[in-house]
């Protein structure tokens, strides 16, 4: 319960830290299962979380499902949970790139670099195009 106070977790997030804690993996099962029952543990309300603490974090979807995965959740849930989101990418992607870099790139490095950067927050290829276009003014 103490774990489940702090933030959501996935079952298997949740069963991992019980077994790290010296709990048998049967009774690690049992648990995990009666704590969904009672509603005190729910996949799809860990997703939905972990996804609003993310984009406030300012991470892109690729990044964020690759961590819903991690954390032991289905493809079809991950899917759902993402189109809930309700989270325009690109404008996102623009925010964070105007936050982060105040002055236009000196050379194609400095712009491979920036490319970089937001690529390894988890955005699309066709967000930072965006994000690059919007904020330089520049046609590819």
């Amino acid at each position: 319960m103490r774990l489940l106070g702090r933030r959501e977790h996935s079952a298997r997030e949740l069963s991992g830290k019980l077994r790290q804690g010296g709990v048998e993996p049967e009774l690690t099962a049992e648990l995990v299962e009666s704590l969904a029952e009672d509603g005190w543990q729910s996949d799809p309300r860990f997703a939905a979380s972990r996804i609003q603490n993310r984009i406030a974090q300012g991470y892109g979807p690729i990044r964020i499902s690759a961590e819903l995965r991690v954390a032991g959740l289905p493809d079809a849930m991950i899917r759902e949970a993402m189109e809930s989101a309700d989270c325009d990418w690109t404008a996102l992607c623009v925010e964070i790139y105007q936050r982060r870099f105040r002055q236009p790139p000196a050379d194609r490095a400095e712009r491979q670099k920036r490319y970089n950067h937001l690529a390894a927050r988890g955005f699309a290829s066709e967000h930072i195009r965006a994000a690059l276009h919007g904020s330089e003014g520049i046609d590819e």
